[in-house]
């Protein structure tokens, strides 16, 4: 079940695209395939930007399949339904996040884990898989998502990425109990989401962060029950032994070991940050509290709808800053540098324009 199978891409598209690793982005005519009998396409709303776009548009993860058109945080509304399609109908409100096409057959996808197909097909990554910085989206049914009506869209696009990447991890591994604490490292595009669901799930949270001025931010804000700053060795010591899980979304290199130690026995350390770098893991704090290190990518499909239907039953949503489509660059730069509280969403549809 793939998302571009060899049909004839005539339906005229617009948006904005890399061309080379400079990853500046400018405007970019291209075609989508028609609408098949599986298919939906949707008029884009809004987008949101994640960062493996600035990794994917610099090249960073070596696909150089340019030109380039990110995006796999999007939202809108359903415009053509295939004769097949049964789920959705015109006007919905509809969302597609990084998956749009796997084996269908495989034990992962039997298993409703897509992700982790083989075969899995990645949103915006590239040539033929032109993602949501444009303003039409066609997509097979099955790696579409139907958003409640009292998400605003805007808001809610992150949760495609930013959501489902620590909702799912926090089901896999037990870390979604009422009353048992979690530490959240790094309060950014995917920890301070991490925060509100944890807090919905009735955990008590704390936030692990360099920087102590998002002490007030992660508390007032978001809800945290405490806040460590992790530079601060007499903070992380007062904290050692005391939490069930962490959360762990930095992406940048950073030491593991501080962490390990914040963990109860059997406790456990969940990394979703993507790190371009070897991280060195002690084992011998794992051996003798029976702690363990795991990993984990976004959720399936069945995993994402339940994700986002889960935020609409207690209004989760990311805290976002709306931009238009010609300040993408300055949003790529800011990010880049970390200025951003927490999270771009484009206005696709008011700023995209031929």
């Amino acid at each position: 079940m793939s998302n571009s199978q060899g049909e004839e891409h005539t339906q005229k598209a617009f948006g904005w695209a890399a061309r080379d690793t400079s990853g500046v982005l400018s405007p970019f005519h291209f075609t989508r395939r028609v609408n098949g009998d599986d298919d939906i396409t949707m008029k884009i709303l809004y987008c949101g930007i994640c960062h493996s776009d600035l990794h994917v548009i610099r090249n960073d993860f070596g696909f150089g399949l340019y030109p380039v058109v990110p995006g796999h945080e999007i939202v809108g509304v359903v415009t053509e339904v295939g004769c097949n399609v049964e789920k959705f109908k015109i006007g919905d409100k509809v969302g597609v996040g990084c998956l749009i096409g796997s084996c269908h057959a495989c034990e992962n996808c039997q298993e409703d884990l897509e992700i982790y197909c083989p075969k899995v097909e990645i949103n915006g990554t590239g040539k033929k898989n032109y993602g949501g910085y444009s303003d039409i989206f066609v997509v097979n049914k099955h790696f579409a998502v139907r958003f409640p009506e009292n998400l605003p869209l805007d808001a809610a696009a992150p949760l495609l990425c930013a959501g489902i990447s620590v909702y799912s991890p926090m089901k896999y591994y037990g870390l979604d109990k009422s009353g048992l604490h979690l530490g959240v490292v790094g309060l950014g595009g995917l920890g301070h989401v991490a925060v509100k669901f944890a807090k919905a799930f009735g955990m008590k949270v704390t936030v692990i962060s360099t920087s102590p001025s998002k002490k007030k931010e992660a508390i007032e804000l978001f809800g945290a029950d405490s806040f460590l700053q992790s530079k601060d060795s007499d903070q992380m010591k007062g904290a050692v032994s005391t939490m069930d899980g962490i959360i762990d979304t930095v992406s940048a290199p950073h030491p593991m070991a501080p962490l390990i130690d914040l963990l109860k026995p059997h406790g456990k350390l969940v990394v979703v940050g993507a790190s371009e770098k070897t991280v060195e893991l002690p084992i011998f704090p794992l051996l003798m509290g029976r702690k363990l290190v795991g990993g984990s990518a976004v959720g399936g499909m069945k995993e994402t709808q339940e994700m986002v239907d889960f935020a609409g039953k207690h209004n989760i949503v990311a805290n976002i800053e709306v931009i238009s489509m010609d300040y993408v660059n300055t949003a790529m730069d800011r990010l880049a540098r970390g200025d951003i509280r927490y999270r771009f969403v484009i206005d696709i549809a008011n700023t995209l324009t031929v």
